[in-house]
């Protein structure tokens, strides 16, 4: 069984889909960031860089518990473990890993970005907004130029897919229009009609933020609580 600490964010949505994909069973365990839980004592035992989502194998290397932080890590774990979504060897393998750190070291946090300066920064500063729109176009038309003649982003449908999609849910966030990018939105939209995916981008589902951030979410994601040491 595992142990699923997670919040319904992009990160944690990776990681929901392929459990789902690999109909594996697994426990919710919700860490809700705009209330601060990822800075509790207990669950920096698990992930001491006070991020989500994060697991636990009950059965683990040796049959005994294992955790896992960092999102990327989570998927390549449970590929590995499981012998699907990631091949074995070859340059298959390493076509699947360069495009899952492209969404790790790029797409992700510039698009983390885009969305903090387009909708969250309590200022609108322009520099900030065009700097980062900017580059989620740029990154938007990599993946496009990717995909055209292709149905997945690295041969067969893997854990590449399931990190990029969730990023790419709400593109007028980010400054986007999708319809510039047709064959991310006919890829994206592939993908969501998977049944595992539309059941992993449910968990939690009761628990999405439907109105504007409040201050208190505000301080403790983006102001100093963030950065007290622990």
């Amino acid at each position: 069984m595992i142990d699923l600490y997670t919040w319904p964010t992009p990160n944690g949505f990776k990681v929901s889909i392929l459990l789902e994909e690999l109909s594996l069973p697994y426990n919710v365990i919700p860490v809700d960031i705009g209330k601060g839980a990822q800075f509790e004592p207990e669950y920096l035992k698990l992930n001491p860089n006070n991020k989500m989502p994060t697991i636990v194998d009950n059965e683990g290397p040796d049959g005994r518990p294992y955790t896992v932080m960092e999102s990327g890590a989570i998927l390549i774990y449970l590929a590995d473990k499981h012998g699907k979504f990631l091949p074995k060897g070859g340059e298959a393998r390493y076509d699947v890993l360069q495009w899952l750190m492209w969404q790790m070291g790029g797409l992700g946090p510039m698009l983390g970005q885009a969305h903090h300066f387009l909708q969250y920064a309590p200022e609108k500063i322009e520099y900030a907004m065009n700097r980062y729109s900017n580059e989620a176009n740029r990154l938007y038309g990599v993946l496009n130029k990717r995909l055209t003649g292709r149905d997945y982003v690295a041969g067969d449908y893997s854990i590449a897919d399931m990190a990029i999609m969730p990023w790419l849910r709400y593109p007028d966030r980010q400054g986007v229009d999708i319809e510039q990018y047709p064959e991310v939105k006919r890829w994206r939209e592939s993908l969501e009609a998977r049944p595992a995916v539309q059941k992993g981008l449910g968990v939690l589902a009761e628990h999405r933020r439907t109105g504007p951030i409040t201050d208190e979410q505000r301080e403790v994601m983006f102001g100093k609580k963030q950065y007290e040491k622990r």
